[in-house]
């Protein structure tokens, strides 16, 4: 698998994650495997030191103008502050195996996963190539 993002984009995702000692979210957004916009979210975890959680409102006002013609979620981007850009075991908890993309950023380091079946009915992640533009 592999999707598309500016760099411009990209960095703007680094600036936020950089800025925070949380965990920062939000959604990326696009059409296909391109990444054409990010929309930034509050993180409304009980502890956003160690896990994000996205604000509700943000997701579901992106799905309803997605489904009135704007452009779809295709997956959401976190940071892992301390940490290594692969899927922690709470990120594979809070997973759904639905191919959303998955864009982990840890200092200077940014790696795309999508969420996918495992062997088990589970989660699994699929590292996935990141064409910066």
């Amino acid at each position: 698998m592999k999707a598309e993002i500016s760099r411009v984009l990209l960095e703007q995702i680094m600036d936020l994650a950089a800025a925070e000692p949380g965990e920062v979210c939000g959604l990326l957004l696009g059409q296909g495997a391109c990444i054409d916009a990010i929309l930034p979210a509050a993180n409304v975890a009980p502890d956003p030191a160690r896990h994000f959680e996205l604000a509700p409102a943000t997701l579901l006002a992106a799905h309803r103008a997605a489904r009135r013609g704007g452009p779809a979620v295709l997956g959401h981007y976190h940071s892992h502050p301390s940490g290594v850009p692969i899927p922690s075991e709470t990120d594979r908890a809070c997973a759904a195996p639905d191919g959303a993309l998955w864009l982990i950023v840890a200092g200077p380091v940014a790696r795309l996963w999508a969420a996918r079946p495992d062997e088990g009915g589970g989660v699994g992640f699929v590292e996935a190539l990141l064409d910066i533009r």
